[in-house]
């Protein structure tokens, strides 16, 4: 899975995480430089067993730990957070032990645009030629964007009224389709609107936000 930094990465993580665990187990190698060792001590971790003195001597137990819970009736899926920060060294590493696990273990690399740009050069092509599903997460189009924001108000017991029309309308071209750039500028509006003690976010607020440095171009900061 290719995502444009902010596009919603974490949500998808993270409803796999919340699969039942008495049918799933999901590990979740993150939280790490990357390296081939660090990555197998999270593994440890996720199938709970313990980690001896180097990757080698886990890597059998690791193997007989996921036949154990194929044999169980458990689905075994391995999430690379961030894979495009991985070396490819260490991803091959990765890929050759998986090699030996259940052929139903689903292996999910979730990473920006540049994994794909990686794996299409020749040298990576083993790891390439392995790949059987992928999908670029793009960013959502102005309705959509709209419905997510309010779809949220919803979640957290707001009324749409919270935020003015105009308001709403600023926030979604101010977004240009990022989630999570959306959801920092309405917390932001928020904020904003109880420094000004007002109960509703209105375009002055919006703008009071997109005043701050960290909104504006480079080429906007360029006289500070």
């Amino acid at each position: 899975m290719e995502f444009v930094p902010g596009t919603g990465k974490s949500f998808i993580k993270q409803s796999l995480q919340r699969l039942p665990e008495n049918q799933h187990l999901v590990a979740t190698v993150g939280r790490t430089l990357h390296t081939y060792t660090n990555s197998v001590k999270i593994l440890c971790d996720a199938f709970r067993i313990d980690f001896e003195s180097s990757a080698f001597k886990c890597e059998r137990r690791l193997i007989e730990q996921a036949f154990s819970l194929n044999h169980a009736g458990k689905s075994v899926t391995t999430i690379l957070d961030d894979a495009h920060l991985m070396d490819m060294a260490c991803l091959r590493k990765l890929r050759l032990l998986f090699e030996d696990f259940p052929k139903n273990h689903n292996l999910i690399l979730i990473g920006q645009p540049s994994l794909l740009a990686n794996l299409d050069l020749g040298v990576n092509q083993d790891i390439k030629s392995r790949v059987t599903y992928s999908v670029i997460a793009k960013r959502l189009g102005p309705d959509l964007l709209r419905d997510f924001l309010l779809r949220e108000l919803d979640r957290i017991g707001l009324g749409h009224n919270t935020f003015t029309q105009p308001a709403v309308d600023l926030i979604v071209r101010a977004a240009d389709g990022i989630l999570r750039k959306a959801r920092n500028l309405c917390v932001g509006c928020l904020i904003e609107a109880v420094r000004s003690a007002n109960k509703t976010v209105d375009i002055d607020n919006v703008n009071r936000v997109l005043l701050q440095p960290h909104w504006q171009k480079e080429s906007d900061l360029a006289d500070y």
